[in-house]
């Protein structure tokens, strides 16, 4: 067992309580911080993040939705003698161009690359779990997911794999350093496809329809969402469909030696939990 700390921020989301599960698991001091956690983090308020940072040697980072804050976390963890950063991203981030998508994501690299510390970035394709525990999750139980998303398909990663990606990288210092890993999925799937294994594997009648980033966006409105964060939500999928993103990579198995987990895996696990029962 290790004396040092990790810092997982994000612990109460879908891969911060992964991380820290896993790194204790394997015998690593995890300190986990969240705004509900017994260690208060808040992005919006720097003056609180000393106790989080104290006597911590690495961190796993999970950016907040708007761009700057990373920049000064950096700041104070270099002043807090941390060594390590672990930065979650998106996929190819560096192709999004002038989009205003992900805007949050990129200011968080720049932070991280611009550091005197060790650093490794995580970018991650879309996560299966978004149609059990997030954004798709309402929409399927409903009986019809609605998306603009075409004939382009999405190469979506189990974010048990993202979490085993995370944990790696935080338990072997020097090996990943300087690296930006594109994490997917072993295959590519369109939304339709993905949505009639959903039903298939659930028993359901689950049917998807194609709109546009219009009617999207209204209708995220309507939900109750914000228009801006509801035109942030359309315009993943407007970058989506430029297709530059559709191909999977490698680098699950450059981390982790194995192959990573299929999306008909996810649909079975989650399935038999019960996720989509109305």
């Amino acid at each position: 067992m290790s004396n040092d700390t990790t810092l997982v921020l994000g612990a109460t989301g879908k891969t911060g309580r992964r991380v820290a599960a896993r790194l204790r698991l394997h015998g690593t001091q995890v300190r986990t911080a969240s705004r509900s956690s017994a260690t208060r983090f808040d992005w919006s308020d720097p003056g609180g993040w000393g106790p989080a940072l104290q006597d911590v040697t690495a961190a796993y980072v999970v950016p907040p939705p708007v761009p700057g804050p990373v920049h000064e976390f950096v700041a104070r963890a270099v002043a807090a003698g941390v060594r390590r950063l672990v930065l979650l991203s998106g996929r190819g981030a560096d192709t999004w161009g002038e989009s205003t998508f992900g805007l949050d994501m990129r200011s968080a690299e720049d932070a991280v690359r611009g550091s005197a510390l060790e650093w490794t970035i995580l970018r991650a394709s879309n996560f299966d779990q978004n149609f059990d525990e997030d954004l798709f999750h309402a929409p399927l139980v409903a009986g019809e997911l609605a998306l603009p998303a075409g004939a382009v398909p999405e190469p979506f990663i189990d974010v048990e794999d993202v979490a085993d990606a995370a944990a790696a990288v935080l338990a072997q210092p020097g090996r990943h350093a300087g690296r930006t890993y594109e994490l997917t999925g072993p295959r590519a799937l369109t939304f339709a496809e993905a949505a009639e294994l959903i039903s298939r594997a659930s028993g359901l009648p689950i049917t998807y329809k194609q709109v546009s980033p219009a009617e999207y966006t209204a209708a995220l409105v309507e939900e109750g969402w914000g228009v801006d964060d509801a035109r942030h939500v359309a315009e993943m999928f407007v970058l989506m469909e430029r297709g530059q993103l559709a191909e999977p990579t490698d680098d699950v198995a450059a981390v982790l030696g194995r192959a990573p987990r299929t999306f008909e895996d996810y649909v079975v696990r989650a399935a038999a939990s019960g996720a989509w029962r109305p």
